[in-house]
């Protein structure tokens, strides 16, 4: 794998402080050190799965006694591209049929031929902006240029503005070498997005579920009462916080839609706190809109049953 022009540690950590603020940019990895060997406690479950390797070696194990190891891992190759419509009545009427194409937990690093599937796929999409939700790395842990290496792959065949959030399984030293690539990290921040007179509000927040690093409270607070809001979390289970603080949509992933499920994609496990109706595709809660994608990777085990990936593309309409 070639990692020519990715940055050095020590040159990832000046641009992180530059990029970020020096306190910022060394809690935030001191959090991720901290947490690196947690199995138990911290964020917003205490289980965290994620961190055992114990846990992947008995699913993949069981998955190979059954005989349905091959089936699993050419159904998470097969990535299929989802169509969702968000109406508002508050959405400015320059931005009806405006489009977003949503990616998350690529898990780029273990999930290569879902990604190649994904990049032939979006290179034919028409969209007006893309967003990722986090979740570039297959493990919560260790080396992270090979997601890097297929990051940028991907990056080449997406056109226009795209803009991410870190996820629980992505360490901060990516951020400089994604934003080098053309992917703007929103680190609890935010951004309008014009058309005419019109305008959007697009924020970002860092990971709740496994850092807790989020500030939803930061971006709702410069956020224009009467313009229409969209909240990138790589998590849904933020959704209360985010009804409450007045966003009209809010965008995740996470879930993995359980990957792998029962007939009828009923999860066998949902690593969230959280209804399950919240799980996958289009909800709502109070006024909120809300979406989880199922995500284009797999993670932990390197396939799926009855939950294929996804692509997702978002087109906003105006109620009436």
């Amino acid at each position: 794998m070639d990692f020519v022009d990715f940055l050095d540690l020590e040159d990832v950590e000046r641009a992180l402080e530059l990029r970020l603020g020096r306190i910022h940019a060394r809690q935030r990895r001191g959090i991720e050190i901290d947490n690196e060997a947690r199995k138990f406690g911290q964020g917003l479950t205490f289980l965290h799965y994620e961190n055992l390797p114990i846990f992947e070696a008995v699913v993949a194990a069981a998955v190979r006694l059954s005989g349905s190891w091959g089936r699993g891992r050419a159904n998470a190759a097969r990535v299929r591209l989802c169509l969702n419509e968000v109406v508002s009545d508050r959405l400015p009427a320059a931005f009806d049929g405006f489009t977003i194409l949503h990616l998350t937990d690529l898990h780029a690093d273990m999930s290569e031929t879902a990604l190649v599937a994904a990049a032939r796929m979006v290179s034919d999409l028409r969209y007006d902006l893309c967003v990722m939700t986090g979740d570039f790395r297959g493990k919560t842990f260790g080396p992270y240029h090979a997601s890097l290496a297929n990051m940028r792959r991907l990056r080449e065949a997406l056109r226009g503005d795209v803009y991410g959030v870190m996820g629980n399984h992505d360490t901060v030293l990516m951020l400089p070498d994604l934003e080098r690539m053309g992917i703007q990290m929103l680190m609890n921040e935010h951004l309008t997005i014009e058309r005419g007179a019109d305008e959007i509000f697009l924020a970002g927040i860092d990971d709740a579920h496994f850092y807790r690093v989020d500030n939803i409270e930061k971006v709702a607070a410069v956020m224009p009462e009467n313009t229409f809001s969209v909240l990138l979390s790589h998590t849904p289970e933020i959704f209360r916080q985010a009804s409450h603080a007045g966003f009209d949509l809010l965008l995740a992933g996470h879930t993995h839609g359980g990957q792998i499920c029962l007939p009828g994609g009923i999860p066998v496990i949902l690593s969230s706190r959280m209804p399950r109706a919240l799980g996958k595709g289009a909800w709502k809660h109070r006024r909120m809109a809300g979406y989880t994608s199922v995500g284009t990777g797999a993670c932990g085990v390197p396939v799926r049953f009855n939950c294929p990936p996804e692509v997702t593309l978002h087109t906003l309409r105006k109620a009436g």
